[in-house]
């Protein structure tokens, strides 16, 4: 098995499905008899994706084979929540290794990083995983191949996010970051010929569409990635988002606020129809007045996001009229990803399993899924 093993589906336009709902993560949520006339869609696939769900596993089972203290290289998904939780086990969460002591173990997130960060890894003796989504380092092996051709190379992507920061210092060099199509005009390149474009992989779909259509027109010989850069998960769940998002007066989108894919939920929301939407960490930052005058309400969540912030909504949303959870599945997600060869190794040695997918995590307070 190599680090890179999928099992499952790309993104799909395939009719939906609809079922009531009830929060598994606990089982009262959903079972208590609520008042009111309010329902709930609720859109699936949504939360972790599989490179998510690995990075986690990464850092848990690292907790659980060393011991504490694991330190992380930034924080390993962007979701509170998750952090929190990975902290209160043992997790370090640094901003640079330049933190960390020397010789001690360090895990990369799941956005990836630039050579630079590996190197500098290698010069503090650190004992690195490396558990960056796959699908990320396949955009990486993009811009190093096409570095080596000699393309100018169009990341498409936020300036600053830490997934664009790690592909970009692959090869500097060749490469000019675009965040919007406002900002095609402003590039230049050697030979308008030879001009590739790859992208962040939590891109709104429909802008990105938009951004390479604008760079098609000023170089027309423009070549695309070998395949889609947008990952299966943040197109899945944005499809799932557009199609209940014209039935609802209010969307409500779980997600941390530097997690991208989430802010994008938000944004494809509105673009597609919702009365209005709104992105929260937890439960306890809903406002009862974004809710007067609605009688469907849309609930989604981030690809970094556990399923017990979902069900914590839905309770609440359940106490205030809105007592009917019905879910709207668009896509039956399977994928699931091998763990890093080195910690697969390490396991194998002490005797433990390293079964991808794991078996579901107990919800708690202390639990990130």
């Amino acid at each position: 098995m190599n680090d890179t093993t999928t099992e499952g589906e790309s993104a799909s336009t395939s009719a939906p499905s609809f079922a009531p709902f009830v929060c598994a993560e606990s089982p009262a949520l959903g079972t208590e008899a609520h008042k009111g006339e309010g329902k709930i869609l609720l859109a699936a696939p949504r939360g972790y994706c599989a490179g998510v769900d690995r990075a986690v596993d990464v850092v848990e089972k690292a907790l659980d084979l060393y011991g504490a203290p694991v330190y992380v290289r930034k924080e390993i998904v962007h979701n509170k929540y998750v952090v929190e939780s990975l902290t209160k086990r043992g997790a370090v969460f640094v901003q640079e290794v330049d933190e960390i002591p020397e010789g001690a173990r360090v895990v990369f997130s799941a956005h990836g990083v630039s050579p630079h960060v590996h190197d500098r890894a290698e010069a503090r003796q650190l004992a690195s995983i490396d558990a960056t989504c796959p699908l990320v380092t396949k955009v990486h092996r993009e811009a190093v191949r096409f570095a080596k051709e000699d393309y100018d190379i169009i990341l498409v992507g936020h300036q600053g996010h830490e997934e664009v920061e790690g592909t970009f210092g692959e090869a500097p060099a060749h490469i000019q970051v675009v965040g919007t199509p406002d900002e095609v005009d402003q590039i230049e390149v050697r030979d308008p010929s030879r001009v590739v474009w790859i992208s962040q992989t939590t891109l709104s779909v429909d802008e990105t569409r938009e951004t390479v259509a604008r760079l098609r027109r000023r170089f027309p010989q423009l070549i695309d990635p070998p395949s889609d850069d947008i990952c299966y998960a943040t197109q899945n769940r944005q499809v799932a988002v557009k199609t209940i998002a014209p039935q609802v007066d209010v969307m409500i989108v779980v997600g941390s606020a530097n997690s991208s894919n989430s802010v994008r939920l938000v944004e494809v929301a509105l673009e597609a129809g919702a009365g209005c939407a709104h992105r929260v960490d937890v439960a306890a930052e809903l406002q009862e007045s974004w809710f007067h005058g609605a009688s469907v309400v849309g609930l989604t969540s981030g690809a970094s996001v556990p399923e017990i912030l979902v069900c914590e909504v839905v309770h609440w949303l359940q106490a205030r009229g809105f007592p009917k959870v019905e879910e709207v599945r668009t896509q039956t997600e399977t994928t699931t990803f091998a763990l890093p060869r080195n910690l697969r190794a390490e396991l194998a040695a002490h005797g433990l399993a390293d079964a991808r997918p794991h078996a579901p995590r107990k919800a708690g307070p202390d639990h990130t899924h």
